[in-house]
């Protein structure tokens, strides 16, 4: 169980999420990124095989690729992203507050981070469970619009298990990650005409007003309890170049989620071509497959909770994971492996520090049932 995780083990994971944390690594940002890498590469044993390979996003620095090898037969993938939301003005290193440690990236996800280096070094003493452990970091993750490329690298492993932010179910019990929603953007852009809004503001076709329309229309379509469990919830709404003038332009970000990404292309069908004499350009971006690994999982997440001596419970989570992309290809793939936590992208972002012992032996539990799977 978590109590089987030792003082010194918890007080490392600390402190290197703190390390993590105390770099501000937004999405885009190279220098943040390799800072990042660096710490990485310096928690790790030596022995390991580095390799930075090409980022999906070609803005963003390399990824980063660590594989060790050992005696056994088996092939276990641990994923987790470096980037973060919050912005090098907003950046907090982590502070503690009772229970909580905060700091920007803490929850999302470089606490799942640190998470999966402890489980990394533990199954490196244990080099009969396995034939290779790989650990892919990548810098691209929250604001990912090309297609990932990482799955055919790792064709033929055996499981994939990734790190983002863990929780407890109602009852207390410890839960993983095996379904999550299909995601997607919908970016709508407005083109109307510009005129003086005093003298002649007739004379305009007014975007902003165009685009409320359209966000007004779809968000009639959320829909979280239908069949699809779809939520349509506009985001963004940037229009207008100057206070007196009658806004040409505008754009409208839509976040769409949903059981079956096949829901979004009805979405996409609803939104109108033109509002008025306002032109209506609707694309539907970032679109992230829906993941269930439910029936793949259940004999492995029965075999983890033996390990582990205590129930883990296999659920559902309506964000978006690059795990998704994985579990077409490796079927046992598992996610929400890090630290309880909660407020991933705002200022008040923190893990549970009670929650560091228990979420490694869940994690190192869920690991030992993979490389154990089949034999």
């Amino acid at each position: 169980m978590g109590s089987e995780v030792n003082e010194a083990t918890v007080a490392r994971v600390a402190a290197e999420m703190a390390a993590l944390c105390e770099v501000s690594s937004p999405w885009g940002d190279h220098p943040g990124a390799e800072r990042c890498i660096e710490l990485v590469s310096s928690f790790l044993p030596a022995e390991a095989e580095r390799e930075r390979i090409p980022c999906s996003s070609p803005a963003c620095a390399e990824d980063l690729l660590i594989r060790y090898r050992g005696s056994g037969t088996r092939r276990l993938l641990l994923l987790g992203h470096l980037d973060t939301v919050v912005s090098h003005e907003r950046h907090q290193p982590v502070r503690r507050e009772g229970d909580r440690l905060i700091g920007s990236g803490t929850a999302d996800m470089k606490g799942g981070v640190a998470v999966s280096l402890a489980v990394l070094r533990a199954l490196l003493a244990e080099p009969g469970r396995f034939n290779e452990l790989a650990l892919l970091l990548v810098c691209d993750e929250e604001w990912r619009t090309a297609p990932f490329i990482h799955p055919p690298r790792f064709s033929g492993y055996d499981a994939c298990l990734c790190f983002e932010a863990g929780e407890r179910t109602g009852d207390g019990e410890e839960k993983v990650i095996v379904t999550r929603k299909g995601a997607g953007t919908l970016r709508v852009t407005a083109t109307g005409r510009a005129a003086h809004s005093g003298s002649q503001p007739d004379r305009g076709a007014n975007a902003l007003l165009a685009l409320a329309e359209v966000a007004t229309g779809l968000a009639r379509l959320h829909a979280p309890a239908g069949p699809e469990r779809l939520t349509v919830v506009p985001t963004i709404l940037q229009a207008g170049e100057a206070l007196n003038m009658v806004p040409p332009h505008g754009e409208l970000t839509v976040d769409i989620r949903a059981d079956d990404t096949e829901a979004f292309a009805v979405v996409l069908d609803t939104v109108p071509r033109s509002v008025g004499e306002v032109g209506i350009d609707p694309r539907l971006e970032r679109v992230w497959p829906a993941m269930d690994a439910a029936a793949a999982t259940t004999d492995l997440i029965a075999a983890a909770a033996a390990g582990y001596g205590a129930p883990i419970v296999a659920g559902g989570r309506g964000g978006a994971s690059d795990a998704s992309h994985f579990a077409p290809t490796i079927p046992l793939t598992v996610d929400g492996l890090g630290p309880r936590g909660g407020g991933a992208h705002n200022p008040g972002e923190y893990v549970s520090a009670d929650s560091l012992a228990p979420r490694v032996g869940v994690a190192l539990a869920v690991a030992r049932a993979a490389l154990t799977a089949g034999r």
